[in-house]
């Protein structure tokens, strides 16, 4: 897969051009002020008793109502959680398309899983940084970026894949690389590593290795801080130089342990268990749980968090925060 720089994107970005950004969360925002700072005309469409707006105006950013802005955009990049796409886009996105228009996403989830029906006529591309919103502002503002994917789903104009490699270039992506994708590896591979690593799989592992501890009768505090504030380090050190550089960086026992336990944790059942999340992500199983959870007003997902605020590897954790401030 070849990685595509902004050395490989000719020209300032987007000329000419009027980007909506519908939405101003952590995407949304990131996106709307790092397409300002590389002079790109921008509006941010928001809903009249957003809570974004006065954020967005304090910004400088010109702020509409998303229909209103939907009609002057160009390129409409859709910035909503996915669980809301499907009615804001039916009521106030689709019907102010403007043919030859573009619909950007930085997620290809409500593509993938057909929360939403584009017109015919309007090009459809994805530019996904890797990471959170607040981490592209920052990086941006570092004179740096995020890497990032992109996808052309359809390309009705002849100028999709250009619309999207400028994009990337003006939200300052391109500065570090771009890789060519498409809308469905993208949502699957996200969704997968999501629940089966970065997130899901951590929190669990972390969770394990600090009761198991905690259990055994040693120090709550030590436990998390060797579980939680070390692996920050580890995480440093393989995105630097890889896991095998990483081992090189530890000390021999670490390595050791590393080299001889590491698959009595994440064994076979462990695998078979990802396995299964990624038969559900790609079958749909997942979408539809999701979809229906945020249709009942998340049921599901508040009694889970309501548990994990129970736990008590957050009353450790407060307290070394509260440690933390005071000295």
């Amino acid at each position: 897969m070849n990685a595509i720089t902004e050395q490989d994107i000719q020209g300032e970005p987007l000329i000419g051009q009027t980007v909506a950004v519908i939405g101003f969360g952590s995407q949304g925002s990131a996106h709307a002020l790092n397409l300002r700072d590389s002079g790109v005309d921008v509006v941010v469409g928001l809903r009249p008793e957003s809570l974004s707006r006065s954020k967005a105006e304090l910004a400088g950013v010109r702020v509409l109502d998303i229909p209103s802005a939907v009609e002057v955009g160009d390129i409409v990049a859709l910035m909503i959680p996915d669980e809301c796409m499907s009615e804001v886009f039916s009521s106030a996105v689709n019907p102010f398309l403007r043919k030859g228009a573009t619909l950007l996403f930085a997620h290809g989830f409500a593509v993938r899983y057909g929360v939403i029906t584009p017109p015919d006529g309007v090009d459809i591309v994805m530019v996904a940084p890797m990471g959170p919103g607040m981490r592209l502002r920052e990086r941006f503002q570092e004179g740096t970026g995020l890497p990032a994917s992109f996808a052309i789903e359809r390309d009705a104009t002849g100028r999709a894949r250009r619309t999207a490699l400028e994009y990337a270039k003006a939200v300052g992506c391109a500065r570090v690389a771009i890789f060519e994708t498409t809308f469905d590896e993208e949502t699957e591979i996200d969704l997968f590593a999501e629940q089966a690593v970065l997130v899901g799989g951590v929190t669990e592992l972390i969770e394990a290795g600090y009761e198991t501890l905690v259990e055994a009768g040693y120090s709550p505090e030590l436990a998390y801080m060797e579980c939680v504030y070390e692996l920050d380090l580890t995480v440093n050190l393989i995105r630097r130089f890889g896991i095998s550089g990483m081992h090189k960086r530890i000390s021999k026992a670490a390595l050791y342990g590393s080299l001889t336990r590491g698959t009595r944790v994440v064994g076979s059942s462990v695998r078979e268990g990802m396995r299964a999340i990624l038969a559900e992500i790609r079958d749909g199983r997942f979408a539809e749980e999701f979809l229906k959870d945020g249709r009942d007003g998340k049921p599901e997902l508040r009694r889970r968090l309501k548990e994990e605020e129970e736990k008590p590897i957050e009353e450790t954790a407060g307290v070394l925060r509260k440690h933390a401030h005071e000295g």
